[in-house]
């Protein structure tokens, strides 16, 4: 979620809530549910999830290359007592030219 840029209008965000307590869950729920429990090794049923997607992102300063962008979504998922985050970033990882980037210690992921 670092510095992309938006303001050259290239690229969007968008999100999508699934609040599943008590519903039906829809085949993307049910999907997170599934890659949880397999990397976890865990029982989990999603009450609330939300997927946030940064589509076509240029790096900032966008003014510097707007072609370079990147992909990639957030899943934010919760049980009610457990939370959870998959990170996901189109085929061939981050694009963006981290040398030009203020910070060039990047990493892909959280802490």
């Amino acid at each position: 979620w670092d510095n992309a840029d938006f303001s050259r209008g290239v690229g969007t965000t968008f999100y999508q809530e699934f609040p599943t307590l008590n519903t039906a869950k829809p085949p993307f729920v049910r999907d997170v549910e599934a890659k949880v429990r397999r990397y976890l090794r865990s029982s989990y049923s999603a009450a609330w999830t939300l997927k946030i997607t940064w589509e076509k992102a240029p790096a900032y300063a966008a003014r510097t290359d707007s072609r370079r962008t990147i992909t990639y979504q957030a899943i934010l998922t919760t049980d009610g007592f457990r939370s959870y985050v998959l990170m996901l970033y189109q085929e061939g990882g981050m694009r963006w030219d981290y040398t030009r980037l203020a910070a060039t210690n990047v990493l892909i992921g959280y802490t």
